[in-house]
């Protein structure tokens, strides 16, 4: 009976972590997407507000973007908190913080430091030229990742359940 309930848990266990895992492949696209339309209302504040960064970035967390709300807010607090420092440190910063907590990879997070970067270092017009770059380039990224869904999700679900059979199989 014990062995029978240990079978029964350990079969769970994988099975949720097989489904963990096609969660994280699943929200990377979504939260890519997500990641755009922020830069997108960034663009909007750029071209049309005078307002200043951290403003602006605290807007867009204002917002309910999933978990991208959060990054903005990061992003805000850092700038008016560590007054006299480089704009890019204080936004460098906020995202090695919050990346940890997104299902996003390195690639995404390079795209996004690099246009980090130049916000607060040129003007408005080279800052939506970079602006615009990062979109294309995070699209691109979104692309893959939908690619990397589609191709491993049901893969690594089934993945979990058979996992979990196998040692079931082997431990009985």
């Amino acid at each position: 009976m014990l062995k029978l309930v240990g079978c029964i848990l350990l079969l769970f266990a994988t099975t949720g972590i097989g489904f963990i895992l096609a969660g994280k492949l699943a929200a990377r696209p979504k939260q890519i997407r997500r990641l755009i339309s922020a830069l997108s209302i960034l663009e909007t504040e750029i071209h049309y507000s005078s307002r200043n960064l951290s403003t602006a970035c605290s807007h867009i967390g204002d917002r309910d973007i999933e978990m991208i709300s959060e990054l903005f807010r990061q992003m805000a607090l850092r700038l008016t908190t560590m007054d006299g420092a480089a704009t890019y440190e204080c936004l460098k910063l906020a995202v090695q913080d919050w990346w940890p907590t997104s299902a996003m990879k390195t690639s995404e997070k390079e795209v996004f430091l690099q246009f980090c970067k130049t916000l607060g270092n040129s003007d408005r017009s080279d800052q939506l030229t970079h602006l615009a770059l990062a979109k294309q380039n995070l699209q691109v990224e979104e692309q893959k990742a939908r690619e990397e869904q589609f191709q491993y999700e049901k893969m690594v679900r089934t993945l979990g359940v058979l996992a979990g059979a196998l040692l079931i199989i082997l431990l009985y």
